[in-house]
């Protein structure tokens, strides 16, 4: 018998012998294992991102000075080319192929009353801008009536004298309003941190030397500034349908008369309503004045006065579009909720990111001041948030202690770590029955429709720490990614940036690594009299350069390192 006849018949007898013991246990193991790797096959995923691009997010300089470690940049502004210095604003008629503009505040609402300009299905479509007055009552505003109100208030200030406005007011559209009057009608603009003690009100109006301010009744000490500050000359109330019917046109006695009072609504409804609706023409315009923001520390200290150029905030809003990649970008399908204060360079920034994109806003006056995201999302659903650390740690420990009561949630979010950790896949809630009951032990209320959540570590102002674990917590009970970045008094927006699709969790850490550097900036770290750059590792002083930063360059005044994956983390 040959070797072929010899091969055949002893896999006959091997297969006979196999079909021969077959039984019940045979046949429940052979279907365990046949379904194990037709659902691994069947919902098996690619990484949201190559784990190439998490391993090295930004380049280092191939030189340094002495004392210091190489500059670090972002991947997508490199060594030798500029970094990104505005908005690339293309004029009516301009070739698609040439360089736009850098552009400022103005063009940003420009952009937001024009629509979306890219052909497609979208083209031409514009965001809505809302004010949420409660859990029933969502009020639109017409973006034609807003460009009106931007004309009539900025005339009315520069009628009256005004050359610098301070805006002492909540969240709202009338903050906006007054910040885009002022860049048009080139006044410097001066944002002030709302309810504040009446001490430190005044130290920034000095400080500022506002000559005008426009704030809300209930608010703003009208007597204790008038007394103690008399350079004020003008004031605007901001005064809700509530209060409407009483006269805030007069000058209290022993005020001397100086100060002229106005009210919001009256300034609007004194013109003609054909007054007001085109905005001024771009051409033969001067460059808008500076925006003051003051930087609250630490409990106690004096607040930080910055002054940013037009130039500053163009760049860090630049940078803030081009750092959520093109397929997840702001558009008119989304809706924006600011629930930090945009008195912080950084939600400001933010926010006019989201108008430059045509993504609809909601302003809640309540929710920049309560850490709590069941009252900021309360009567709007947002696709993007902005908030602080503190808010997302109380959200994180609710939902905590409801998947501890919960077996089969906690298995569930085991599952959803795991998909994120090990696949890197972001988990999505896909209306199944298991993936219900996960959602409905967890979610926190008014995120069902959440995407992306955004937040900041400020340096020098005693900010909550968000660790790893922690943010990878609340991309599974929230299903949206979080981008935790790093903040400072002098530089628009944020100085650095976890990555859109960097879902790492590193153990035994209490503080995240704060990502890259953006696109408008460049890090380096300065040696101090403890922490020193070697060959081997970059220690020291943050240093921050670039076009969004005052000054061109800030000593953060704290210290860091660069880890392996060139990430910025504290030390």
């Amino acid at each position: 018998m040959g070797f072929f006849d010899n091969l055949l018949v002893s896999f006959d007898d091997g297969v006979s012998g196999l079909f021969g013991q077959w039984n019940l246990w045979t046949s429940l193991i052979v279907t365990a294992l046949a379904g194990f790797l037709a659902y691994h096959i069947a919902t098996r995923q690619d990484p949201d991102t190559h784990p190439f691009l998490l391993a090295r997010q930004s380049q280092a300089a191939p030189v340094r000075q002495p004392g210091e470690s190489p500059l670090y940049r972002s991947q997508g502004a490199p060594h030798g080319m500029p970094l990104n210095p505005g908005l690339n604003v293309k004029d009516p008629g301009a070739s698609k192929w040439a360089r736009g503009r850098d552009g400022d505040l103005r063009d940003i609402w420009r952009q937001a009353v024009a629509g979306v300009q890219e052909d497609g299905p979208t083209r031409g479509a514009t965001g809505r801008v809302l004010t949420v007055l409660g859990a029933q009552n969502v009020e639109e505003h017409c973006l034609d009536d807003i460009t009106r109100q931007i004309n009539l208030i900025g005339q009315h200030i520069v009628g009256q004298g005004g050359q610098r406005v301070a805006i002492y007011l909540p969240n709202s559209v009338e903050l906006i309003v007054t910040l885009f009057a002022c860049a048009f009608y080139n006044l410097t603009a001066v944002i002030l941190p709302f309810d504040q003690p009446d001490d430190a009100l005044i130290s920034m109006l000095r400080r500022s030397a506002a000559d005008t301010v426009v704030t809300a009744p209930g608010s703003f000490p009208f007597d204790v500034v008038v007394k103690n500050y008399p350079s004020l000359r003008q004031l605007i109330w901001v005064v809700d349908d509530g209060s409407k019917h009483m006269d805030w046109n007069e000058v209290p006695e022993g005020s001397g008369g100086t100060v002229t009072v106005s009210t919001w609504q009256d300034t609007i409804n004194d013109n003609s309503v054909d007054a007001g609706k085109d905005l001024p023409p771009i051409e033969g315009q001067e460059e808008p004045c500076d925006v003051t923001i003051f930087w609250q520390p630490k409990a106690g200290q004096q607040e930080d006065m910055v002054r940013f150029t037009a130039a500053n905030l163009v760049s860090a809003i630049a940078a803030q579009l081009f750092a959520v990649p093109a397929s997840q970008r702001m558009g008119p399908s989304d809706l924006f909720l600011p629930a930090d204060s945009l008195a912080n360079s950084h939600t400001l920034v933010l926010t006019l990111a989201a108008l430059f994109s045509n993504a609809s806003i909601a302003f809640n006056s309540v929710a920049s001041q309560a850490d709590d995201l069941a009252i900021a999302t309360r009567g709007v659903s947002p696709t993007i948030l902005v908030t602080t650390p503190s808010a997302l740690l109380k959200t994180h420990k609710e939902a905590s202690d409801r998947l501890a009561s919960s077996f089969l949630a906690s298995k569930l979010h085991w599952l959803q770590t795991r998909q994120l950790t090990q696949a890197g896949v972001m988990p999505a809630f896909s209306g199944g029955v298991l993936s219900s009951v996960y959602a409905n032990t967890v979610r926190p209320p008014g995120t069902t429709k959440l995407r992306l959540i955004l937040t900041a570590e400020r340096v020098g102002a005693e900010t909550p720490k968000l660790s790893t674990a922690v943010l990878s917590d609340l991309r599974a009970f929230t299903g949206a990614r979080v981008m935790y970045a790093l903040t400072a008094a002098k530089v628009a927006g944020a100085a650095t940036q976890t990555g859109f699709y960097d879902y790492r969790v590193f153990e035994h850490e209490t503080c995240s690594h704060f990502g890259p550097p953006l696109t408008s900036t460049e890090i380096l770290l300065r040696d101090t009299n403890e922490f020193k750059t070697t060959d081997e590792r970059s220690r020291g002083e943050i240093i921050v350069r670039g076009p969004c930063v005052a000054g061109q360059e800030a000593a953060l005044g704290v210290t860091g390192l660069i880890r392996d994956d060139n990430t910025l983390a504290y030390v």
